[in-house]
């Protein structure tokens, strides 16, 4: 007798859920956002989110900008795990590959990442954005406020990761107010409320990406900017998979 489908299929291949997943996958989005996206009442989409949430698929915490208000977020490398663990339970070679972080050096794309300070997550980004990409992505990170590039933030990306940053120079998101760009990334709730118009209408993105300093000492905090710029890698990986693929389907 053969073994009843993994819980996972179960789980997200809900209709609604499925839908959720996909909104999700993109953007890191309010209740509010994904009634409209998905055209459905709030307590409908707030029981299903529950129901992935109590899955693992999917996490959420009170925004920084509101605290009346919850950003949700797909975890994207657990569900990719449970995607390709269901396919080896049909047929071992159905078994997925681990997805690729590598942009087509033939197609290359203009990211700007935002976030308060442009002293820690931003640069993070960015520096990964380039980093995994081999160059071939433009990536540029501003902040609203900026400040001094935190020390763990250098200390991070030097100790865990093999890239420098000790070179940024932290810019106000004014200095790209006449650029275009294809994709603009926001990290942190804040900007993500006063992030303005750029030329061209690039598409919008929201990583609601706690802030990892703090008025501890650095050796304190240092634990929390190791979280976030492993968050931020991943985040960076699966940004560069998806304009990999479109990418791909626009030069078909």
């Amino acid at each position: 007798m053969a073994d009843p489908p993994p819980a996972f299929l179960h789980l997200a291949a809900h209709p609604l859920r499925w839908r959720l997943l996909g909104a999700l996958a993109r953007s890191d989005r309010m209740v509010h956002e994904l009634t409209g996206m998905v055209d459905e009442p709030q307590n409908l989409v707030s029981y299903h989110l529950a129901k992935l949430r109590d899955g693992g698929l999917v996490s959420a915490h009170r925004s920084a900008a509101d605290r009346r208000d919850t950003y949700y977020r797909a975890d994207l490398r657990r569900i990719g795990g449970l995607l390709s663990a269901a396919g080896g339970a049909l047929h071992p070679g159905l078994r997925l590959a681990p997805p690729l972080a590598v942009h087509d050096p033939a197609a290359p794309a203009r990211v700007l990442f935002l976030c308060t300070g442009n002293s820690a997550r931003s640069p993070m980004a960015e520096a990964f954005a380039r980093a995994l990409s081999g160059g071939s992505i433009d990536a540029r990170s501003a902040g609203s406020h900026p400040k001094p590039l935190h020390a763990n933030a250098v200390r991070v990306m030097r100790d865990e990761h093999s890239i420098d940053v000790s070179g940024h120079e932290p810019t106000h998101l004014d200095a790209f107010a006449g650029e275009q760009f294809d994709y603009v990334v926001t990290l942190c709730d804040r900007v993500r409320e006063a992030c303005p118009d750029f030329p061209g209408h690039p598409e919008t993105i929201h990583w609601s990406v706690p802030n990892p300093a703090s008025d501890d000492d650095d050796d304190a905090t240092y634990p929390l900017f190791r979280q976030t710029a492993s968050d931020v890698e991943t985040r960076v990986q699966f940004l560069l998979a998806l304009l990999t693929d479109r990418a791909a389907v626009r030069d078909t």
